[in-house]
């Protein structure tokens, strides 16, 4: 019992002693053989730290469309193919009277608020300006809807939504174009003639990489003082859109979506039989387009890399073939000198996974090196998970290839072996 206890420190021990001699007596052929692993390993892990990377990316540059939020709009997201174009352009936008009857009768949301947005607007302080802003004319509970996060100042009260009063919070580089040495806070802003004093600084984002609205160059208005600067209630207006954010307990918000479908269809009157004339938009279908891209992004750069892994392990396999030939005479002493089979087998398959995990290591960090690497806005990270991913395979690959070597190793006959 003892001495089994032992065997497997006493075997990776003299494994790592052999695969350093391997390294050290020959090490161009070792790194030549290690480099097919080095560069299937970082081919590999490279591809899967870009998509992650990106995806992560992407998925943080819609964070403006929120987090389990349903949004009741004139316009799908998504179009189905045979579906007439007129149907939508006839379509009523929602108004302020179905938000306020949508927030006394629905029951599964935790929040609601009634937004439109603008985009490409300019605004004014004194002699400086700056366009490309985007607008959003925002109930009270929008900020508990969607995310917004303030730097500096406060979000709208009550009596400054209700009584539409000229109040507006603004990104960072609009605070930094319009007031660069001083704080922004109670001075005052144009937005197309009118007034607006700021109450809020938004937190800096930083760049996004599917060029989403950024938070650094939007600004918030009351939803009621955005309707002094546009006509949102008629058909051609611009649109406003109704927020509703769900419970965590309403798994895919499937409750609040057939909540919030009955009482629209009964306030616009709409029969059995006619068609909705309002989508349900859902940041899911998003995520869902993005998932599936990743996915066969992820399986192509698996397959690519899957290549070199192979190329890698059969310099593996050479490398043990050569082992196993240069030091035929010791195993035989080892085996004359009660050395079982399966010790001989472990020890080579032992010394083969630390070969390769030696090329996955490096091939790992030279994946490490690359993330420090600028691509614009896009930020690479090496997670943990793709490190897992990393050794599980380098260490696969050289179990696998170390297996016939092994097994040639500890089926040889200590008498012949002795005498090579």
């Amino acid at each position: 019992m003892k001495a089994s206890r032992l065997l497997v420190p006493r075997l990776i021990y003299e494994s790592l002693l052999s695969a350093w001699d391997a390294l050290r007596s020959n090490p161009l052929r070792t790194i030549l053989s290690l480099l097919g692993v080095t560069i299937g390993i970082f081919a590999i892990i490279a591809v899967f730290t870009l998509i992650d990377s990106l995806e992560r990316n992407i998925r943080d540059s819609l964070d403006f469309l929120g987090d389990q939020v349903i949004r009741v709009e004139k316009w799908p997201w998504l179009f189905e193919d045979s579906y007439p174009w007129w149907k939508y352009i006839n379509r009523p936008q929602p108004t302020l009277n179905e938000f306020e009857f949508l927030q006394a009768n629905v029951s599964q949301a935790s929040a609601m608020c009634i937004f439109a947005d603008r985009e490409n607007l300019t605004l004014e302080h004194k002699n400086s300006n700056i366009g490309g802003v985007y607008l959003v004319g925002a109930s009270y509970q929008y900020n508990q809807v969607f995310e917004v996060d303030i730097n500096q100042g406060r979000y709208f009260s009550v009596r400054e939504t209700e009584f539409a009063q000229n109040v507006v919070i603004i990104g960072s580089e609009v605070a930094k174009s319009l007031f660069p040495m001083s704080s922004p806070l109670g001075k005052v802003v144009e937005i197309k003639g009118l007034k607006f004093v700021v109450v809020g600084v938004l937190t800096e984002q930083g760049e996004n990489i599917i060029d989403a609205p950024s938070a650094d160059y939007t600004s918030y208005i009351p939803y009621q003082s955005f309707l002094k600067l546009y006509a949102s209630r008629s058909r051609w207006g611009v649109g406003s859109t109704l927020g509703l954010k769900g419970y965590e307990r309403d798994e895919g918000l499937k409750e609040l979506e057939f909540e919030v479908i009955g009482l629209m269809r009964g306030r616009r009157g709409l029969r059995p039989r006619q068609e909705d004339n309002f989508a349900i938009n859902r940041p899911e279908a998003f995520a869902e387009v993005v998932n599936n891209i990743f996915n066969v992004i992820s399986l192509a750069g698996g397959i690519i890399g899957s290549f070199s892994i192979l190329v890698g392990g059969f310099g593996i396999a050479n490398i043990m073939f050569v082992s196993v030939k240069e030091r035929t005479n010791i195993i035989g002493i080892q085996k004359s000198l009660g050395a079982k089979n399966y010790f001989i087998l472990l020890q080579f398959l032992f010394e083969a996974t630390f070969l390769s995990l030696i090329g996955g290591v490096v091939g790992m960090f030279l994946v490490y090196l690359t993330t420090f690497v600028s691509i614009g806005s896009l930020e690479l990270q090496l997670t943990i998970p793709n490190i897992l991913i990393g050794l599980t395979v380098s260490s696969t690959i050289g179990i696998i290839s170390g297996l016939i070597p092994a097994i040639t190793a500890s089926r040889l006959n200590p008498v012949v072996a002795i005498r090579s």
